[in-house]
């Protein structure tokens, strides 16, 4: 994100995920991804006259662990209302949300950009239900699928405390990482289970009032939020600096071309028309129930990183990248328990595990003692560093077996000095002019000796000790 001297972006966002409840917020359809369309409905989801929701009480219980797990102050009293507003793909034309009752609020995140932790705060969080989906096909024009009308949404409101796409992306992984810890959610991204609106406006900086905002719906992945920000920030700032008064609208982030378009004039609350549900009664918790909720929550991110640093012996940092992921800690962990060198588990995780998986979630077809057995073989020696390497993209790509793959292959590390310093005498014979660069002080003659070695024994040679022998037999030259 380029930034323009003298304006800052102000940018908040709402984060709309999708609990991991089987059943939707206020009738009993399933909530099942990808179903046939139209085929998870029945009257009360699409809003058929007499039809009366009942609610889901574990949509409640999910967004009550999420308050807690973001440091929020949850309602002891709370209700529902009605927003009413065209929505084409949803059959009753309201949405059953939460408006001045909202279950949490008050609550923070804390995030990490290089070196730099900032607080961010959470202003609500708040239950809804979700509404359909439009297919516009060229043959027969807009079809509509209700199978996601009424699918339970928790929604989290953040405070206008970020400045940047890259402290946007931050607050979305560090948020996305909590809600897995706790449970409530998948957040499968690109299922539509967690996304995104984007509400940006840009001032200059010094200034504390806030500018005219601007609102990016529904965008569905981290790289299209930083994107769509980068975007509209310099749309923004590049008005202003013509002299051109900011709108503010509701627009849509085209990924193909990088921009946003608008989709229609922003609306206020008044124009929602706010009124209590009246078929829903008041959510009332006791203290009673908030606390088995907090006493029921799991280790969270950072108390974990505190955890693993210690417990295995990791540098902080290291042990950030890995908390900061459920599934790769888990993994880790599993490893970590099965060998006496977890760093080397932490070392090839992060060095090259990271690097081949290239979804947005972490995963290995490795088996945690199959993976602990390689560590275990680096650690002790056995194999060096670039062996090891080798065999984990072979233990990842076709599932092999590093003890028998290095019992059979003869893979083990080349650690007698004697044949060491043979194969180096033989690499300087074979380049004189090493010795006498080395002589001269060009140092890095070395590596073409160690190099040739490596090769000459298949990278099995004990890099360390061929360096040295390299030096010392450079040196008598």
């Amino acid at each position: 994100m380029k930034t323009v001297d003298g304006y800052e972006a102000v940018i908040g966002l709402e984060v709309h995920v999708e609990p991991s409840t089987k059943t939707k917020i206020f009738c009993s359809c399933p909530t099942t991804f990808g179903a046939p369309p139209n085929t998870q409905v029945c009257p009360v989801c699409m809003g058929l006259p007499g039809a009366l929701p009942t609610l889901n009480g574990k949509v409640v219980e999910y967004a009550v662990r999420a308050g807690l797990a973001l440091n929020c102050g949850i309602a002891r009293r709370s209700g529902h209302d009605r927003k009413n507003y065209f929505y084409p793909d949803l059959p009753k034309a309201y949405q059953i949300s939460q408006y001045d009752e909202p279950l949490c609020a008050g609550g923070w995140i804390e995030i990490e950009t290089g070196e730099t932790k900032k607080r961010i705060g959470i202003t609500r969080i708040h239950i809804e239900e979700d509404a359909g989906k439009l297919i516009h096909d060229e043959k027969n024009g807009t079809l509509i699928d209700c199978n996601r009308c009424g699918v339970p949404l928790i929604e989290i409101v953040s405070e206008p405390d970020l400045r940047s796409a890259e402290e946007a992306e931050a607050y979305l992984r560090a948020l996305r990482n909590t809600l897995l810890y706790i449970g409530v959610s998948d957040c499968k991204m690109n299922e539509g289970s967690m996304r995104c609106d984007v509400n940006l406006s840009v001032r200059k900086k010094g200034e504390t009032a806030l500018g005219t905002r601007t609102e990016m719906k529904n965008i569905n992945s981290f790289r299209f939020t930083s994107r769509a920000i980068a975007y509209e920030y310099e749309r923004q700032v590049a008005a202003l600096l013509r002299g051109e008064r900011i709108v503010q609208q509701t627009r849509r982030f085209d990924p193909a071309t990088g921009r946003t378009e608008t989709m229609r004039i922003k609306e206020e609350a008044d124009d929602y028309r706010y009124f209590p549900e009246p078929d829903l009664e008041p959510i009332t918790l006791s203290d009673a129930y908030i606390e088995t909720l907090r006493g029921a929550l799991p280790e969270l991110p950072d108390a974990r990183e505190r955890r693993i640093a210690e417990e295995y012996g990791l540098p902080r940092k290291d042990a950030a990248l890995i908390a900061e992921d459920k599934a790769a800690a888990d993994w880790y962990e599993a490893v970590a328990k099965k060998t006496e060198y977890p760093r080397a588990a932490a070392n090839l995780l992060l060095g090259d595990l990271f690097h081949m998986n290239t979804a947005d979630e972490f995963s290995s077809p490795i088996d945690p003692g199959c993976m602990a057995a390689l560590c275990t073989l680096l650690g002790d020696g056995t194999v060096n560093n670039p062996t090891a390497k080798k065999l984990l993209e072979r233990m990842y790509r076709d599932g092999i077996d590093p003890v028998a793959a290095v019992r059979e292959e003869r893979l083990s590390q080349i650690r007698d000095g004697e044949t060491l310093g043979r194969l180096v005498a033989e690499a300087i014979a074979a380049n004189p002019k090493c010795a006498s660069d080395f002589r001269n002080g060009k140092t890095a003659a070395a590596k073409t000796i160690v190099g040739a070695v490596m090769k000459s024994t298949g990278g099995r040679a004990d890099p360390a000790l061929t360096a040295r022998l390299t030096e010392e037999m450079l040196g008598k030259f």
